[in-house]
């Protein structure tokens, strides 16, 4: 059965790229007003002999505001190399894994602002299911496409602080915080280093018989990560995937990073989605940060 459903998957991908145009009208679609006031709020939390954690909010676009929270290491010298930490869907800024991220990239140097996606963590506003092909799939696309709005409004606020070095934005993003990233690192020029977690392209194909519809095509154009990973180069881009993933299908993986422009570099090891050794990944992702932002 699986190895009819991975078939599938490949013919669809190999008609859809034979057909697709590069005419779609969504490379502007992330632009927004860039005198927006970002009306931000810093609040210390926590201030110890290492590190310093700040509660943070901000205006983003459509009148949503932003939570987040920015930790900074107190032994490294300022201004400092900062990364964006992403979480999945479902999860949060606080979730296990990435404050467990967040621990080893402080200790590493590195500043770390995370926040919540949209309608999740702090900031729920809706209780509906997170489905793109089902009657919620509007408002689910609009969690991703705020969401790149929302990252792109942090990089404005890491710019606004003098202790960040605007010069050396690196990404990190797991799972939905991967797929969402490739799209707000492919339209944002000031991250200089992304690193793409259980992320995939290709996302008509969950769309089935459906897949190839014009309508479909449309539907997916702005959340779709093969449209927007292209300009990440000549950026360094590191994918970190799981062979055996069974929440996105490795070939979903296999055609993002094929679509990707080098220097690009992938990673795999032999997990699930749930089960991917996440010190594993996080050292990988110190070492690229290391390597292309330092």
């Amino acid at each position: 059965m699986r190895i009819k459903t991975i078939l599938f998957v490949a013919i669809l991908a190999f008609f859809y790229s034979c057909g697709s145009s590069k005419k779609i009208p969504i490379s502007k679609y992330y632009n927004y007003d860039k005198t927006l006031p970002l009306s931000d709020s810093v609040e210390v939390i926590q201030d110890s002999t290492d590190f310093q954690l700040s509660y943070i909010t901000y205006q983003s676009v459509h009148n949503k505001m932003v939570s987040g929270l920015l930790s900074i290491p107190k032994n490294s010298n300022k201004p400092l190399p900062v990364i964006v930490l992403l979480h999945g869907k479902g999860d949060r800024k606080t979730v296990d894994y990435i404050e467990f991220g967040n621990d080893l990239l402080l200790k590493s140097g590195y500043a770390v602002f995370r926040i919540d996606i949209s309608n999740h963590g702090d900031r729920i506003e809706n209780d509906f299911d997170f489905d793109l092909t089902g009657d919620t799939k509007y408002r689910t696309r609009e969690i991703i496409t705020q969401t790149v709005f929302d990252l792109r409004r942090a990089v404005d606020f890491i710019e606004s602080k003098k202790e960040l070095n605007a010069e050396k934005i690196g990404f990190l993003g797991i799972s939905l915080g991967g797929i969402t990233g490739t799209i707000f690192c492919g339209v944002d020029k000031r991250v200089k280093v992304p690193v793409l977690v259980l992320a995939g392209g290709q996302l008509n194909l969950m769309f089935g018989k459906k897949a190839l519809s014009t309508e479909t095509k449309d539907f997916t154009s702005i959340i779709e990560p093969k449209n927007y990973v292209e300009q990440i180069s000549p950026r360094p881009l590191l994918m970190l995937n799981a062979e055996n993933d069974d929440i996105i299908p490795p070939m979903m993986s296999k055609l993002l990073y094929k679509k990707a422009n080098k220097p690009k570099e992938i990673i795999w090891y032999p997990a699930k989605h749930h089960t991917i050794p996440i010190d594993k990944v996080y050292q990988e992702g110190i070492n690229w940060f290391d390597k292309y932002l330092k």
